[in-house]
């Protein structure tokens, strides 16, 4: 007779830390639904697997137009630490292409990143400073950054 043996250790594909991706179309959406999640966890996997979509051009294209920057914006003034560190690192990441850049001038990313500028977290600082860095590389990013460095002041 045969014997079912489970195993105690998970499959080497699976990470514990990435939120399960959907596939086509809805992978944005649902993650923007999770970036809302009221449970923690949720927020942290679906921050780590939009970390790795940033890279790719055409889904920070999507993820400007379905909204994710509102969330994400939202995110930033988040109690957990590392879901703020994982909110400016997907910034960051979304400001290395140009649309992301541009997305950050129309949904005034600047401004709310830089209540960040005195956070206890160097890693939230680094990233905040390298997704200012490549915004400054546009005349109308530039300017944007002036303008809430001014705004700041006041």
């Amino acid at each position: 007779m045969a014997h079912a043996r489970i195993s105690m250790y998970m499959p080497p594909d699976i990470d514990p830390t990435k939120a399960a991706i959907a596939y086509g179309c809805r992978a944005l959406p649902k993650l923007n639904e999770e970036l809302q999640s009221p449970n923690l966890q949720t927020r942290q996997k679906a921050l780590v697997a939009l970390c790795d979509l940033m890279h790719d051009p055409e889904y920070v294209y999507e993820a400007i137009n379905i909204g994710c920057l509102e969330s994400l914006k939202t995110l930033l003034k988040d109690e957990d630490n590392l879901v703020r560190i994982k909110t400016t690192e997907v910034l960051y990441i979304m400001a290395t292409h140009n649309v992301g850049r541009t997305g950050f001038l129309e949904h005034d990313i600047i401004l709310a990143l830089s209540h960040l500028l005195d956070d206890h977290q160097i890693v939230c600082r680094e990233n905040l400073h390298q997704a200012y860095k490549h915004l400054a590389q546009l005349p109308a990013g530039m300017l944007g950054l002036q303008m809430s460095a001014t705004a700041s002041f006041k």
